[in-house]
């Protein structure tokens, strides 16, 4: 693994203040019940914390659209580290790939609640358009963040 499990963790969690801030937001809009959406919200801050950290655990696994660079620890020594960046184009794939399953969550929790199918695809089928650039922001704020992030190799 390339990332400690509590990095995982946090980056879910702050994920997953902004999606469900995203989804309250989107569902208020198309039930005209905050109410409605504020259940909508928490529950599926509980799934999606979930289904994100697994979804973290799966691409840490696959090396396509990283790349290799050298990093010297100081100036006076010749120590090098190896660094595994992502390109942006990995980003973006991730990115779809967690909202495929985060829109299949939303949809399903929609419709538990509302009862409406309706609503759930309104719902589900807007976050697609609101959350793929959510998540883009997201994923390159963390990439700049090293804490927690295993990427070294001497």
């Amino acid at each position: 693994m390339k990332e400690s499990h509590l990095r995982s963790v946090i980056k879910g969690m702050t994920w997953r203040i902004i999606g469900t801030a995203d989804t309250i937001f989107l569902s208020w809009i198309f039930t005209d019940n905050i109410g409605t959406a504020l259940k909508i919200g928490f529950i599926e801050l509980f799934t999606k914390i979930f289904l994100f950290y697994i979804h973290e655990r799966i691409w840490l696994y696959f090396q396509i659209g990283k790349i290799k660079s050298i990093d010297t620890i100081s100036e006076s020594t010749p120590e090098q580290k190896v660094l595994l960046k992502d390109k942006h184009w990995r980003s973006l794939i991730k990115g779809m790939s967690w909202r495929f399953f985060g829109t299949l969550d939303t949809i399903i929790i929609s419709f538990f609640v509302t009862h409406l199918i309706t609503k759930a695809l309104v719902i589900g089928f807007t976050e697609v358009f609101t959350k793929v650039g959510l998540y883009y922001l997201h994923e390159r704020i963390w990439i700049k963040i090293s804490w927690g992030n295993k990427n070294y190799n001497k």
